[in-house]
């Protein structure tokens, strides 16, 4: 198939011909290829900022956002004129995405509980919200109010005592209205102009304005997810829910697939950022050539179609011997986002081990979950879905567990303790139980006199 110079057409590969190397090369993600300059770059704007707070928070603004506001703090004028200046539709989209996300989230909470494992000894689990989170939303290429929801809507149903929410400014200083109607929707009301890396060193270590926060949670560019990985690995940091970079799908479809339909997803994803990757599996090469013409067709009609093209050319287009194949390549993978544009894509979900959020067949595009089928599109990227789950209430909760023992349960377990401290060596864990089973006979063999 020939197309102009132009075209969009994503690399194309014939997986089964690939060697083992080739394959590695095929499925490697753009943000890989500058790991180490950008790791460099972050290190010194968190360093910076850990220096010098405030000043450092404005440098960076001016040079990267182009602004460097006095105040860092969204104030009450603000949050009013941005719900003015909302259309009452986009309002109340907000509103109902919101209830949509809240009733899934609070449907999947982690109950406490609490059982006796022994006769007199008693185990539980209790449920605790992190004191304080820091929550990042995305506005450098889009504003993105959807992910204020997706952080704020779990962080409430944790109960979280103190919630800041970091978002960059726009040329004019101000915070994105449409940011700020979902944040106040959520009933969070620290909002602070501050984005990127910086906005990240901010909420980890304390500036003159942003307070030390306990955990940070939200996506961002490739620099944002390695602020992230980097200030939990420092000392005096704060913890991360999770990889959440560049965006990133990869979509099975089979010969049965509708290309418009499989093209329009994959720009969906494309068009978040020159560093997002797209992939498209397929064991017909009909449909991969059909793919290739649509995503031309319809890059015409996007604003942001010069994004889209970059992230195309690092996509790839790759034909499989069979969907069972596919689905290999797919775990291998571990997308954020796996649309499966098959038949009887329910019988396919079986043979999911690793992806962030799957879509089910023809009629359920990517962009619902982005916004208001009620899951979370906080999601793992960069191969961490191998690993880790999507962002939900309980990300923002620590579970504690207790111990409540009587004598007759110490009785009962304490033995049990005693030989496995004594296979280990530890004299000192041995001694903290036998001591108290001596007690215990010692109290049971006593005369009633004695016991008086």
């Amino acid at each position: 198939m020939n197309l102009p110079a132009t075209a969009a057409a994503m690399q194309r590969y014939q997986w089964g011909a690939l060697s083992a190397d080739a394959r590695a090369q095929a499925l490697r993600r753009p943000a890989q290829e500058t790991r180490q300059a950008t790791a460099d770059a972050v290190a010194a704007i968190l360093a910076e900022v850990r220096a010098d707070g405030d000043a450092a928070l404005r440098r960076f603004g001016q040079r990267f956002d182009g602004v460097a506001p006095e105040s860092f703090a969204v104030g009450q004028a603000e949050f009013e004129a941005a719900d003015a200046a909302l259309s009452a539709q986009l309002r109340a989209a907000i509103d109902e995405a919101a209830r949509r996300i809240e009733r899934f989230h609070a449907a999947g909470m982690t109950p406490a509980y609490a059982l006796d494992t022994a006769e007199g000894v008693r185990c539980e689990r209790v449920l605790r919200p992190i004191p304080r989170v820091g929550l990042y939303v995305p506005a450098g290429s889009a504003p993105l109010p959807s992910t204020a929801l997706m952080l704020g809507v779990p962080a409430r149903l944790a109960g979280c005592r103190e919630v800041v929410l970091c978002t960059p400014p726009r040329k004019d200083g101000s915070a994105d209205p449409a940011v700020l109607y979902a944040a106040r929707r959520c009933g969070i009301g620290k909002v602070y102009k501050v984005g990127g890396a910086q906005a990240i060193a901010a909420m980890a270590f304390g500036s003159d304005s942003i307070g030390k926060c306990d955990k940070l949670f939200g996506p961002g560019n490739a620099y944002v997810t390695e602020a992230k990985r980097q200030v939990a690995l420092l000392e005096g940091g704060a913890a991360i829910d999770m990889p959440a970079g560049p965006s990133e799908v990869l979509v099975i479809a089979d010969a049965g697939a509708r290309a418009d339909f499989v093209a329009a997803d994959l720009l969906s994803q494309a068009e978040h950022g020159a560093d997002s990757q797209v992939i498209l599996l397929s064991d017909d090469a009909a449909l991969l050539d059909a793919v290739d013409v649509e995503l031309e067709r319809q890059l015409a009609r996007l604003s942001r179609a010069d994004t889209a093209r970059a992230a195309l050319a690092k996509s790839r287009s790759i034909q499989v011997d069979s969907i069972a194949s596919a689905m290999q390549v797919s775990n291998r993978y571990a997308p954020e986002h796996l649309i499966l544009a098959l038949r009887d894509a329910r019988a396919w979900l079986a043979q999911v081990e690793a992806a962030g959020s799957v879509f089910l067949g023809d009629w359920a595009p990517e962009a619902l979950g982005d916004y208001c089928s009620g899951t979370n599109h906080v999601l793992p990227t960069s191969g961490a879905a191998r690993y880790a789950g999507g962002l939900n209430v309980a990300s923002f909760q620590v579970a504690i567990t207790v111990q409540e023992v009587q004598p007759r349960g110490l009785q009962e377990i304490g033995p049990c303790a005693v030989v496995l401290a004594q296979a280990e060596g530890l004299d000192a864990h041995r001694e903290a139980v036998a001591l108290r089973l001596a007690a215990l006979a010692e109290a049971e063999a006593a005369t009633p006199a004695q016991r008086a």
